[in-house]
């Protein structure tokens, strides 16, 4: 069956490098020209400057990430099809890490080839979020393929992401399919856990830190716990229930304290937790002034940075949360930090940490620098899909 003829977009000379070499990103300055009556939102081919077929995506006029690609490949249109062999590759990968309706990450973006679209499974429903024009174009098309892959209770979109404002796009949440509830209870690793599903940040619950969580146990036992940005309290509770003593978490949503006091309940743990909810900066100070000491302290902030251009006041902030936790922790204390920054590399975090261990006047040895779960797959070619950095360190003196 031919291929239907698509409206075409030809690069610069010498501005295709970043396709050729697999990336998933076409920049409005690196466009010659587009053809006329292109629509935004529609798929479009992407050609070298001699006409030459490099890719194929979708358009969008209004985002400086002007084309998104799905494939590289000439004979394989961008329809409903496609959508589905990409979803069901997605699924067929997770079926090696979960069992069948475990919560977890069942699309990852570009991550999964599928640029502008999040899936993420909790029991038995899907909270979908969609970023891009393009795939906000085929919103019935991605919900139909989730409802026959998977057969979810239901599908909740939480496209309430302020980047849908670049793309030209308006803020959306609302029910795609089946019935959601307004909270859901799921279990992770024997942990039970409630999911604000129509309200809660992200998707509801941060799955990308759950094999993080189970790599701090083995080193929680006997320790007093400090969970700063502790959200719903995870961190905690994954290091409560690995006999950790005591866990302090500090939040500064009151509607994540709550839920983590509920969630702590829910595990008969609520005796050894207490959830402070405050400014974090402004509580690590106060627990230095009255020398408190803890044997593991988690760092989990939000991104303090979301563009290149903000770099440097972002490297401020995360020196400064980690120098207040070294200097809150006890001799051979562990201390987990992580950034989900993007625009902040591995190495420039650990120069961070380097430099805030040096002020605190720590002697300080890396015990592992880990990333995302398994169900946040990189993308090799697309480095953005590499955001989150999770450094383990011991503080030996």
């Amino acid at each position: 069956m031919p291929i239907p003829m698509n409206r075409r977009v030809t690069l610069r000379k010498g501005r295709d490098q970043r396709v050729k070499s697999g990336h998933l990103w076409v920049y409005a300055g690196e466009i010659e020209k587009v053809d006329d009556g292109l629509i935004p939102g529609e798929a479009v081919d992407v050609l070298d400057h001699r006409g030459r077929f490099l890719a194929r995506g979708y358009y969008n006029s209004s985002s400086s990430i002007a084309v998104r690609v799905l494939t590289r490949r000439k004979d394989e249109p961008v329809d409903a099809a496609l959508l589905r062999r990409r979803i069901a590759q997605a699924l067929a990968y997770r079926r090696h890490l979960y069992a069948s309706g475990e919560s977890c990450r069942l699309v990852f973006s570009e991550g999964d080839w599928l640029p502008g679209l999040t899936v993420d499974r909790y029991g038995p429903c899907l909270v979908v979020q969609i970023s891009t024009l393009g795939m906000d174009r085929r919103r019935d098309e991605v919900a139909a393929a989730l409802q026959d892959a998977v057969h979810p209770r239901g599908i909740y979109e939480r496209s309430d992401l302020p980047t849908r404002l670049r793309e030209g796009l308006e803020t959306r949440t609302g029910l795609l399919a089946g019935e959601v509830p307004e909270e859901l209870e799921m279990t992770l690793d024997d942990l039970r856990f409630l999911v604000p599903l129509r309200s809660g940040q992200k998707t509801g619950m941060y799955l990308d830190h759950r094999f993080n969580r189970r790599a701090l146990q083995p080193l929680a036992r006997g320790r007093r716990v400090l969970d700063v940005f502790c959200n719903t309290g995870s961190f905690g509770l994954y290091a409560l229930q690995a006999g950790a003593e005591r866990c302090t978490g500090i939040e500064i949503s009151p509607e994540c304290v709550r839920l983590a006091r509920r969630n702590a309940a829910l595990n008969g743990l609520e005796t050894r937790c207490e959830w402070i909810e405050g400014n974090a900066f402004d509580h690590l100070k106060e627990l230095d002034r009255r020398q408190e000491r803890f044997g593991l302290i988690i760092l989990d902030p939000p991104a303090f940075t979301k563009s290149a251009q903000a770099v440097e006041a972002a490297l401020r902030g995360y020196k400064e949360i980690n120098l207040r936790a070294f200097r809150l922790a006890s001799p051979g204390a562990v201390i987990a930090t992580s950034s989900c920054s993007y625009h902040l590399g591995p190495e420039e975090f650990l120069q961070v940490l380097r430099e805030a261990a040096a002020d605190a006047g720590r002697d300080v040895s890396l015990i592992e620098l880990r990333g995302q779960a398994p169900d946040h797959p990189v993308n090799l070619s697309v480095p953005e899909t590499r955001y989150l950095k999770f450094a383990i360190l011991l503080v030996r003196n």
